[in-house]
C-alpha cells in the first residue's frame, strides 16, 4: 500500500510483530511487512504509478479537503486534481516545481498551502492574493529571488510564514508590517545580517526563528513583542543582549541562544535556561 501514511494498531493482541513496529513510524512498518512477502507474491505486485497515486490524492481532497502530493518529483501539477474548489490545505512540498498552477488561484477556501522544498525562484504574488483565505504559507528551501517590497501585502491575513533557506530573499525593507496577523515567522538560513524592523511591531507574534543567519546585534525593540513565546536566536554571530529582552518573562517560554560567541553571560547562567536567562537580563535593568 504505497499511497498508506499513518496506521495505528496500539490495542490490538499482536503476536507476530514487535512492539517497536506497531508503535514506530508507519513506513518502517511497511517495509518489514513487505520484507515478509513470498518471492512470487512480491513480484506480482506493482507499485502505484506516479499518475495512480496523484488521481487517488485528487479523489481523496474531495472529501477530506486535503490535497497531497509531497515528494512525488512532480515538475508540473496536473491541471485535473483541483477537482474542487473547497480544499482547505494543499502540501505540495519535496518535489520539482518552479512555478504554482494558475488553476491553484480557483481554490478561493484554502487556509495552508506548503511548497517546501522545490524550485521556485519567483514570489508568488499574483496568485496569493485571489487566495484571500491564506493563513499559512510554507516557501522554505526553495531558490527565491528577491521578493517585491509589497509582496506581503498579497497575504495580509497569514498567520504562519516560513521562508527558510531562501538566502538573500528578503528586500531591503521587508514590509512584514503589511501581515498584521502573523503569530508565526521562520527565516532560518537566509544571511540575513540585521533584524528587519518591522518584525517589532508585529503584536501578535509568538513564534520567530532567525537562526543560523549572521545577526550580531538584537534590537531593544524586542520587548515590544509582548506574545513571544518562542524565540530562536542560535547558530548567529551575537555577543550580546539587550537587558530589556528580560522583559519577556514571563510569555517567553523558550529562548534559544546555542552557537553563538555571548561574552555578556555567564556559561552557568545559560546552562540554567531561558528562565534563568531572562532572570538575569532583567535584573541587569535594574542595576542601570
Amino acid at each position: 500500500m504505497t499511497s498508506l501514511r499513518k496506521l495505528l494498531l496500539t490495542g490490538n493482541p499482536l503476536r507476530t510483530l514487535r512492539s517497536s513496529l506497531v508503535s514506530g513510524p508507519t513506513h518502517a512498518l511497511l517495509k518489514y511487512l513487505q520484507s515478509r512477502l513470498p518471492a512470487d507474491e512480491e513480484t506480482g505486485v506493482s507499485p502505484a504509478t506516479k499518475e495512480e497515486v496523484v488521481a487517488m490524492a485528487a479523489r481523496m481532497s474531495l472529501t477530506s479537503k486535503e490535497l497531497s502530493l509531497a515528494g512525488l518529483g512532480l515538475s508540473a501539477v496536473p491541471s485535473d486534481v483541483w477537482e474542487s474548489s473547497e480544499i482547505k490545505k494543499v502540501d505540495l512540498s519535496r518535489n520539482l516545481i518552479e512555478e504554482l498552477p494558475v488553476e491553484l488561484s480557483s481554490c478561493v477556501s484554502l487556509e495552508t498551502l506548503i511548497l517546501s522544498g522545490n524550485k521556485m525562484t519567483e514570489w508568488p504574488g499574483a496568485i496569493i492574493k485571489q487566495l484571500s483565505n491564506i493563513l499559512c504559507l510554507k516557501l522554505d528551501n526553495n531558490i527565491l529571488r528577491q521578493i517585491p517590497s509589497d509582496g506581503f501585502q498579497a497575504a495580509s491575513k497569514l498567520q504562519v510564514l516560513d521562508l527558510s533557506g531562501n538566502a538573500n530573499c528578503l528586500p531591503e525593507h521587508p514590509a512584514f508590517s503589511s501581515l498584521p496577523h502573523l503569530k508565526e515567522l521562520y527565516l532560518r538560513r537566509m544571511q540575513i545580517s540585521d533584524v528587519p524592523s518591522d518584525i517589532l511591531i508585529l503584536q501578535d507574534l509568538r513564534s520567530l526563528d532567525l537562526s543560523q543567519n549572521s545577526l550580531r546585534l538584537i534590537p531593544e525593540g524586542f520587548k515590544n513583542l509582548t506574545t513571544l513565546m518562542e524565540l530562536n536566536l542560535s547558530d548567529n554571530n551575537i555577543t550580546t543582549l539587550p537587558p530589556e529582552l528580560g522583559l519577556l518573562e514571563p510569555s517567553l517560554q523558550m529562548l534559544k541562544l546555542d552557537g553563538n560567541p555571548l561574552r555578556s553571560i555567564r556559561r552557568t547562567i545559560l546552562d540554567r535556561g531561558t528562565k534563568a536567562v531572562l532572570a538575569y537580563l532583567k535584573d541587569k535593568i535594574v542595576e542601570q
